[in-house]
């Protein structure tokens, strides 16, 4: 017998959130996520990782940590001997190494403010390449001068405090200190060492002399001689150095490019400094972005894995609403060919000769590593790490929608319902952030949750969605609020008619550019009973001068400045149109959200409570943008409370239950 899914289940799932394979393909260690009690009787749960050891061929697995802490990244030495990892069971985060047929693990950094990027082993196995930041601590209630663009970043803080350089330690050297190889006030990551171990490939970002959000590749010698090999020409994703001397990389976001257009896949030669571009035959969006709702939704982010002896790159392509891996031929005539796909997300993590780790989602499932043998095709799942809990469950039915947008173009979105259901179902329209990115076949717990709840829950990948071709994912150019309001309105309509959604009980809901869409949705009808825009953008105008990325991304977004593009900034504004808004509408807001700041939630919730239109506002102090995916735990369970709270009152006229462990409501 099993059961609806509730609230608390998200806090039963464990996580694959990071993985390596060893050298020889027999063994895999990973780090898991698990949910422990607080110190104090009255703490919040605290979220740990541990690292363990699956040998392939058996599928038998053993714990390698055990102390109450986060212990990830882990990294295999090139003999297969031990595994360097990332920990924090001192009171900064520093690297260990662990042997892993028995042993305790050695401390191998003592850095005073600790390092920010796990270890990458050089070809001989005698040396690691890592991040670290600065290594003064900053007394935060003294003032500080500020000389960047941008000065903070979503999820970092003040860059000046965070930016990171590349560091190489002798492993084999009990007694070396770790070499400082950088030093720029770039924000340096992804380091990779090139074949012949004598130098390392990075990405630099966070230029202190620019506001856009592009990077380039550097390398960098032993001897701390930094080169330039590419342009800041947009963000690069991945990169990884090939045995020749070249480089692959993958670009997205470029600067002569169309914003949502889709990411390249580049061959750079240093020594002549001739680019390549591989990869143009894909028809899909090469790395896209499907919207998830879990910690394990970043595994392998900055992975470009090779195969074939480097004579292949394997790149993650977005087609609608699901994500393949497609292996690239990186030199001679355009090839490609699909590694493992069908109706999920696939995500690579590591590679080794012709075998290739990657963690899959699915709607309904959380993510578990396979590992597919690129010569044979033959493909095995390695860990079922949820099964217990996933038993214990009823799931939703997915119901796939396709239907026409306004002008005619064709419109994909899904329908999830209780299991057994039968519609017309309240239903919660839950709109996608980014907005360049999707819905599709990726673990997303509010959706769960929602049908857990007795919910239908209405996904669509609106005008401005990737994965459908460049055309429809730049199609709000300058045009926020037109197309992409419709696509979704076009939905609402379809699901009604094939007697899914209750049109008399509908709420809306949405993260980042799902938000701004909230907010525009109940400015322009009053069709839906409840509203719960989280981390929006309202007020483009603002939004140019305090967002981290507001005087890049609002500009490629609107066409030009506030003081060019002045009607577009207005036009484009969920905020004027708040003075219509009558939907009750609970605002969700992250206060160190430097992606979408606070000042964006307020206006709106402002403009609301002046007019006397039901609306609260829940705040989670010191979280980012992300806060309620990776924050803490009582900052999750807030946020999924308030969620079935607020529908619950207003779309079906039913105050749910929640923790006791809630919010502290202020004065009205």
């Amino acid at each position: 017998m099993t059961r609806p899914i509730e609230p608390e289940d998200l806090f039963r799932f464990r996580f694959v959130v990071a993985a390596d394979l060893s050298p020889d393909g027999t063994r895999v260690v990973f780090a898991q996520t698990r949910i422990v009690p607080g110190e104090k009787e009255d703490d919040d749960e605290v979220e740990h990782s541990d690292l363990h050891l699956l040998a392939v061929e058996s599928g038998e697995a053993r714990r390698l940590t055990f102390n109450d802490s986060t212990n990830t990244a882990p990294a295999i030495s090139p003999d297969g001997s031990s595994v360097a990892f990332m920990s924090t069971r001192t009171e900064k985060p520093q690297l260990w190494l662990l042997p892993l047929d028995g042993g305790e693990p050695r401390k191998l950094t003592d850095l005073a403010q600790g390092v920010g990027g796990g270890a990458v082993w050089s070809p001989d196995g005698h040396t690691i390449a890592f991040t670290a930041g600065p290594q003064e601590e900053r007394k935060p209630d003294r003032p500080y001068r500020i000389d960047r663009t941008v000065w903070r970043f979503d999820g970092m803080g003040v860059l000046d405090d965070a930016v990171q350089d590349v560091y190489v330690l002798d492993v084999t050297d009990e007694a070396a200190e770790p070499r400082r190889l950088t030093e720029d006030r770039f924000m340096n990551s992804q380091p990779k060492w090139d074949a012949d171990g004598q130098s390392v490939v990075y990405v630099a970002s966070h230029d202190p002399d620019s506001y856009e959000l592009m990077s380039r590749l550097r390398r960098v010698d032993l001897e701390g001689a930094v080169t330039d090999l590419t342009e800041p020409d947009g963000f690069v994703v991945s990169h990884a150095p090939l045995s020749d001397g070249r480089v692959a990389y993958v670009l997205d976001f470029e600067r002569d490019a169309v914003i949502g257009t889709r990411g390249s896949l580049y061959v750079l030669d240093p020594a002549t400094g001739a680019v390549t571009t591989r990869g143009a035959d894909i028809e899909g969006h090469i790395e896209g972005g499907i919207q998830g709702d879990n910690p394990a939704g970043r595994i392998g982010m900055g992975q470009l894995l090779l195969g074939g002896g480097g004579r292949y790159a394997i790149v993650p392509v977005q087609t609608g609403g699901e994500k393949a891996l497609v292996r690239v031929a990186l030199d001679g005539n355009e090839s490609h060919a699909v590694v493992a796909g069908g109706t999920r997300v696939c995500l690579p993590v590591s590679a080794r000769g012709q075998q290739v780790l990657f963690a899959a989602f699915g709607f309904t499932e959380p993510g578990d590593l396979h590992l597919v043998d690129l010569d044979t095709g033959d493909e095995r799942r390695l860990t079922q790490a949820n099964a217990d809990v996933l038993s214990e469950l009823t799931l939703p039915t997915v119901i796939p929608l396709h239907f026409a947008g306004i002008d005619g173009a064709q419109v994909e979105g899904w329908f999830l319902q209780p299991a057994e259901a039968t519609g017309p179902l309240p239903t919660v329209l839950n709109i996608h952030g980014g907005p360049h990115a999707a819905w599709g076949a990726h673990f997303n717990f509010d959706n769960l949750m929602f049908t857990g709840a007795g919910y239908g829950v209405l996904l669509v990948n609106h005008r401005a969605s990737t994965g459908y071709g460049d055309a429809f994912a730049t199609a709000i150019l300058a045009d926020w609020g037109n197309l992409d309001y419709t696509d979704l309105m076009s939905g609402v309509d379809h699901a009604i008619e094939e007697g899914l959604a209750d049109g008399d009980r509908l709420g809306v809901c949405g993260i980042s550019g799902g938000g701004n869409l909230t907010g525009w949705v109940i400015g322009h009808t009053d069709r839906f009973k409840a509203a719960c825009p989280e981390n929006p953008v309202f007020n483009w105008f603002s939004m140019y001068g305090t967002s981290d990325v507001g005087a890049d991304f609002s500009v490629r977004e609107l066409g030009g400045t506030p003081y060019e593009a002045e009607e577009v900034y207005r036009r484009c504004s969920p905020i004027t149109y708040a003075g219509r808004c009558t939907t009750p509408t609970l605002f969700l807001q992250h206060e160190n959200d430097f992606r979408c700041p606070a000042e964006q939630t307020e206006q709106f919730f402002a403009v609301l409570r002046v007019n006397g239109v039901p609306a609260e506002m829940l705040r989670f102090p010191g979280t980012p943008h992300a806060g309620s995916v990776l924050g803490p735990i009582g900052h999750r369970r807030a946020q999924n409370d308030a969620l079935l709270d607020w529908m619950g009152r207003y779309v079906l006229g039913v105050a749910a239950e929640t923790s006791e462990k809630e919010v502290v409501t202020a004065p009205a």
